[in-house]
């Protein structure tokens, strides 16, 4: 990715969170940033922005911190320590489905919710097109 240093201002824009919540990641070890400039101003790479967003993309499908960051240290393995035995890999990737699979069911049901909703706001839509009844 590219190495290009990012402050946290435009990391929030780009990720649509506040600097507020990027520091509340910071704090509970979900993101770290990749460097600090000489001012002591956090400094972030695609790979941070990368990192959020897996964590912005968590958040609405109910997952904790603690998941957050149990999927990460399983996916920043599988990226980053090619030496892994056979074994250790197959449980990382265990680790990794097992969100997908949770993701999955959270995303069924949010589509349950939506056509719910749907179903409701057309109900509203419907009662507001309907004439008044005679001799109101």
């Amino acid at each position: 990715m590219d190495d290009r240093h990012m402050q946290i201002g435009e990391v929030a824009t780009r990720t649509e969170l506040s600097m507020r919540t990027i520091r509340h990641y910071e704090e509970t070890g979900l993101v770290a940033p990749s460097a600090r400039s000489q001012g002591g101003f956090r400094l972030y790479t695609e790979t941070d922005v990368a990192r959020l967003m897996v964590i912005r993309r968590m958040k609405p499908l109910g997952f904790t911190l603690d998941q957050m960051r149990d999927l990460l240290d399983a996916t920043d393995r599988l990226d980053n320590e090619p030496g892994l035995d056979p074994g250790e890999r197959e449980a990382l990737l265990g680790r990794v489905r097992e969100y997908e699979q949770a993701a999955t069911a959270q995303v069924d049901k949010l589509r349950v919710q939506l056509a719910r909703a749907e179903d409701f706001a057309e109900t509203l839509r419907t009662r507001l097109h309907q004439p008044a009844p005679a001799g109101s």
